[in-house]
């Protein structure tokens, strides 16, 4: 976190604290803005008000957006759809859903005390070692929970399309893989192949549900007790198959052993935490899904993971993007690595 700031990139201080004195009964302007690191590139501010209370305001990146990205809308539908389930959310304060009164709708909700992990100094200077298989639990009870909700139930059956999840992602990022071949100079046969089996043997996906999308120790706040105390960053979230999800977050579960270069640095390759096994056992035990499947969502994440990197490596040597601090070639190299990753969950 940076220091206060006197100009917040994106918000008219003026417009913003007069709207949420208007509205926040919980929040007394003026503020102290302080700039949050993370959040995907949106406008993320801390506010601290003359009382000391403290609330997180966000709102999307400056510029031209595309229709669906960097949508605060949804994720203040969702946080305020989860706050009273089990599922840990920051509280939900309020929401401005124009443009007219900084260019961009924003919302509001309260600051939780926690920290993201994103690699493996974050872990050691916030979890100790004996509470590494409590913060792993947690991380996938949390999960559990999430996909145990019937979004009818909760008001969120119109997140998103219910049928057909990993066909339709499928179906979305090959058509990426194949739009982006030329700028990239750069196919590989074998994703073709696992495209077509994949598309193949999709299992019956059941009932759908709210899946994160992004679900990793990044996108959680874990508190000083080892326990997850808000799951952040719902942007991409929808509704689809709970094991699509669930694979997902395995694959993010870096161990000490893999092999795989670039992982070593992870948030949880260090000692104390379980397998990835081990929280599959204890996914299964808490929502009673049968998991007979589940290389096959592990192999269609890294194939997803492979057709993902492989765009963004072709807006890069497009010039779309720039390559200041980019390792191009890791980057190509990601690709071939998730396809391997692909190839030996089918074996």
């Amino acid at each position: 976190m940076s220091g206060i700031e006197k100009q917040p990139e994106g918000y008219d201080i003026k417009a913003v604290e007069g709207w949420i004195k208007e509205n926040i009964e919980q929040l007394n302007p003026p503020f102290e803005w302080s700039r949050l690191e993370g959040g995907h590139s949106n406008l993320t501010y801390k506010l601290e008000d003359n009382r000391g209370q403290q609330a997180v305001i966000r709102r999307p990146p400056l510029g031209k957006l595309l229709p669906k990205a960097h949508d605060m809308e949804r994720e203040w539908s969702i946080i305020s759809a989860l706050e009273e389930t089990a599922v840990p959310v920051a509280p939900a304060l309020g929401f401005y859903p124009d443009s007219d009164l900084i260019g961009a709708h924003f919302y509001v909700m309260g600051l939780v005390a926690g920290k993201a992990l994103y690699n493996a100094m974050d872990t050691e200077n916030w979890v100790k070692k004996d509470k590494r298989v409590e913060l792993a639990t947690s991380f996938i009870n949390v999960l559990a929970d999430l996909h145990s909700l019937d979004p009818d139930k909760v008001g969120l059956a119109g997140l998103g399309k219910k049928e057909d999840y990993v066909g339709r992602q499928l179906k979305t990022w090959y058509r990426s893989w194949n739009a982006s071949m030329e700028a990239a100079e750069y196919d590989d046969p074998r994703l073709h192949e696992l495209h077509r089996y994949l598309t193949s043997n999709v299992p019956d996906q059941g009932q759908a549900r709210i899946v994160h999308g992004d679900y990793g120790l990044h996108n959680c706040l874990v508190g000083s007790d080892a326990k997850i105390a808000a799951v952040l960053d719902w942007e991409i979230s929808t509704l689809g198959d709970p094991l699509a999800d669930l694979a997902y977050a395995l694959n993010q579960w870096a161990l000490p052993e893999d092999e795989t270069p670039g992982r070593d640095n992870a948030a949880t390759a260090l000692p104390g935490f379980p397998t990835r096994g081990d929280l599959a056992e204890i996914y299964s035990n808490r929502t009673g899904r049968d998991l007979s499947n589940l290389s096959f969502y592990i192999a269609f994440n890294w194939c997803k993971s492979a057709m993902i990197i492989h765009g963004v490596y072709a807006r890069y040597k497009e010039g779309k993007k720039t390559t200041v601090g980019v390792d191009m070639e890791d980057l190509r190299e990601r690709v071939g690595r998730c396809i391997d990753l692909a190839e030996s969950a089918l074996k």
